[in-house]
């Protein structure tokens, strides 16, 4: 159990900063690959199955099975390319929901993320809105929500068949809707509840058919074609990206398709200045420079410990 009093003095006042912009409800966590890593020990390895996998380790199996002899066989978007163009999307989709469709040990920053609407329920003056983006697949963001039963508007993005280029809504309660006209869609309000952004599609539990993958070269460059976001996401959800601190967990600047996306939110929010940051446990002086030039603090951590901190420092603030 950590306290307040035991984090360095620097780190504290991080944390700190960011435990007053939760409360407020300015902050939209955004969650790449490592946060699913976030409770995994330093020498621990990917065991399909059993645990989720890292960008990399996944390329690496995929590879594997398709015969991918290039020199980046950890770089998961060419791998799944070839894999798509040599044996099919089919055979790509098959292979994808054998990792993420499984249920798997839900780790702690997902655990503390879904917990938010009640302990922030208890400050004043509002509980404030929540708004979460995942770049992954897989569904463990929603099973923490749906563990401590807290209600919350899926957005799911549709990257094949006749509702390609769209925003699925699925609210807790009732049918899926396919949002085609984002800018006057106001059915999904973060500041009226909870809503899980997954910009690059989602395995399906319940149909095969309904899986969704922003994956291959082909899928990013489709993808990247629809960045405007005012024609992209919902009203209520597009004002919230545009006004709120942004904590990246789980990212490395090398994964390109965040720095694009990253790019068109900064350059749409005309002129405001919102401070975000970036939390990463291994950092290279190109990590240090880009974050930088998107406005970003980046704090070299490991996500168990980041997490540990902000909560003892949340309750902390909150009293």
């Amino acid at each position: 159990m950590v306290t307040v009093s035991e984090l360095d003095p620097a780190f504290a006042a991080h944390l700190r900063c960011v435990a007053k912009a939760i409360v407020d409800g300015d902050v939209v966590p955004v969650l790449g690959a490592g946060a699913n890593l976030c409770d995994r020990k330093e020498d621990e390895q990917w065991i399909p199955g059993t645990n989720l996998p890292s960008g990399s380790e996944l390329a690496l199996q995929l590879a594997d099975r398709f015969d991918f002899e290039a020199v980046d066989r950890e770089d998961l978007v060419r791998v799944s390319q070839w894999a798509e163009v040599t044996n099919g999307e089919g055979k790509l989709y098959k292979r994808l929901r054998a990792v993420f469709a499984q249920d798997y040990e839900i780790p702690s920053l997902h655990h503390f993320l879904a917990e938010l609407p009640t302990l922030i329920d208890t400050a004043p003056p509002d509980k404030p809105a929540e708004l979460i983006v995942t770049t992954n697949y897989d569904d463990l963001m929603e099973r923490a929500l749906q563990e401590r039963g807290v209600p919350f508007d899926l957005l799911r993005y549709v990257s094949r068949g006749p509702n390609r280029g769209h925003f699925v809504h699925q609210p807790p309660d009732g049918d899926a809707v396919v949002i085609t006209t984002p800018n006057t869609y106001a059915a999904v309000d973060p500041d009226r509840q909870t809503v899980v952004l997954k910009i690059h599609g989602t395995v399906d539990r319940e149909d095969a058919t309904g899986d969704s993958y922003v994956i291959t070269e082909d899928h990013y460059i489709e993808y990247l074609e629809r960045t405007n976001p005012s024609e992209l996401f919902p009203v209520h959800v597009l004002a919230k990206l545009m006004n709120s601190n942004f904590l990246f967990l789980g990212y490395g600047m090398r994964d390109w398709n965040l720095r694009v996306i990253l790019h068109r939110l900064l350059e749409d929010r005309r002129g405001l200045d919102w401070t975000s940051w970036a939390v990463q446990h291994k950092v290279n002086a190109l990590d240090e420079k880009l974050w930088r030039t998107r406005q970003t603090e980046l704090h070299q951590h490991r996500l168990t410990e980041y997490v540990a901190g902000l909560r003892a420092t949340l309750e902390d603030v909150i009293g």
